[in-house]
């Protein structure tokens, strides 16, 4: 796809967005479902997944874990966001890898320690890729990448998270 083909596609989407601007709110959804032993089974539309402990929380490392899932999320949304700014751009990228690693201190999660938190202590995100585009627009590739990639900013931002739990019938 080149940035007209691009500039042509999304033209009336963003149109419709001025035009209709709640027609631009969606709502994405996931479900998963209890599996057997401590797993949880999510269903992408494309295959089933399933989560369970990771080795450092007594997993066997032969189920998916979460916290990785978190990462892929952001590299699949960050590698997606960075092609189409490319594209916009008109940004030959030859190949390119993308990497996300996270620190997790695993004595919050087993309650091990209540005064380590529960959670990555931080997420690094690296681009590396094979292009003739010089340093500014890869500054700015970057810069873009980073502003519209709605994972990276759902982590850099933080977001309101609501729980609740019900017995069903």
């Amino acid at each position: 796809m080149n940035a007209k083909e691009l500039k042509d596609l999304q033209a009336p989407l963003k149109q419709q967005y001025k035009d209709l601007p709640e027609s631009a709110i969606l709502t994405l959804k996931a479900v998963g479902n209890l599996g057997q032993e401590i797993s949880c089974k999510i269903d992408t539309g494309k295959a089933i997944l399933e989560a369970g402990l990771h080795p450092a929380s007594g997993g066997d490392g032969l189920l998916l874990c979460s916290g990785e899932m978190l990462l892929e999320a952001l590299v699949a949304c960050s590698g997606v966001t960075l092609k189409a700014v490319a594209t916009a751009l008109e940004i030959e990228i030859l190949s390119g890898t993308i990497k996300a690693e996270g620190d997790l201190d695993f004595k919050g999660t087993l309650g091990v320690s209540k005064e380590v938190p529960v959670g990555f202590k931080n997420i690094r995100l690296d681009f590396e890729m094979k292009t003739g585009a010089g340093e500014e627009k890869l500054v700015s590739l970057k810069k873009l990448t980073d502003r519209y990639c709605v994972v990276f900013q759902t982590l850099l931002n933080g977001v309101n998270v609501e729980s609740s739990i019900r017995t069903i019938k």
